[in-house]
């Protein structure tokens, strides 16, 4: 094991106040069949828009996500699409699949100060997921990308945004988020990061770019029990 994988020193959050979380594959495990649901309606998506076959747009799919951080912003730049029809479609799931996590919750309840969910998704997807986890209630605000003005993470100055927007104190303020390439940003600012994995690494990695950098010296933790590492830093 890693040192930056062993469960951490509680004293390396003590000057935390400012909990920033992203949403997908990050407050509910990789293998939730959730975020799977909104990658299938993506593909379809591009399929319908540009008359491709499934191999084809989902090609397009995860080049445009490579390269510009989310499909959406691909879609935007080179096909004009309109985001707030993409946001709805996409997000039209089911969210049974997301089971309440009682031992997170408590976790999210416990930590001092302020808590965010800072996304790349929309509002109301956040909102049904963090309810349906039993965690909304904890989160003072959740900063979604129509607040980022659909400029998506790993852009750095959507995390000056972010900041700006809610008096988010950087050097006070940690991170946790499931794509390494996200934490360049919040690593620079002085923010504490903490990189969440899948349980087995080596099973689920389907895009294995995403987690490109995961050894990188911009992240400081890394784990694959959120609610574990949450509960040793209140510890």
């Amino acid at each position: 094991m890693s040192p930056k994988s062993a469960l951490p020193d509680p004293s390396a959050f003590a000057h935390v106040t400012e909990w920033v979380f992203d949403l997908d594959n990050t407050l509910y495990p990789r293998h939730t069949d959730l975020f799977s649901q909104i990658d299938k309606k993506m593909t379809a998506y591009v399929r319908e828009l540009l008359d491709l076959d499934h191999d084809a747009a989902r090609g397009i799919q995860k080049k445009y996500y490579r390269e510009h951080g989310t499909t959406l912003q691909g879609l935007m730049l080179h096909h004009g699409i309109d985001p707030n029809d993409f946001l709805e479609k996409v997000h039209d799931i089911d969210y049974s699949w997301v089971k309440p996590d009682p031992a997170l919750s408590e976790a999210i309840k416990a930590l001092p100060g302020r808590k965010f969910i800072f996304t790349n998704g929309d509002t109301p997807h956040a909102e049904r997921t963090a309810r349906a986890l039993g965690v909304l209630d904890h989160f003072d605000d959740i900063f979604d990308i129509v607040a980022a003005d659909l400029k998506p993470k790993p852009a750095p100055e959507t995390y000056d945004r972010f900041l700006a927007k809610h008096g988010v104190h950087k050097d006070k303020a940690a991170m946790f988020e499931d794509l390494p390439r996200n934490l360049l940003a919040p690593h620079a600012l002085g923010m504490r990061t903490v990189l969440i994995v899948p349980n087995n690494l080596d099973v689920v990695l389907d895009e294995v770019w995403e987690h490109e950098g995961k050894d990188g010296a911009h992240i400081d933790h890394v784990t694959d029990d959120l609610a574990a590492f949450l509960n040793r830093v209140i510890s």
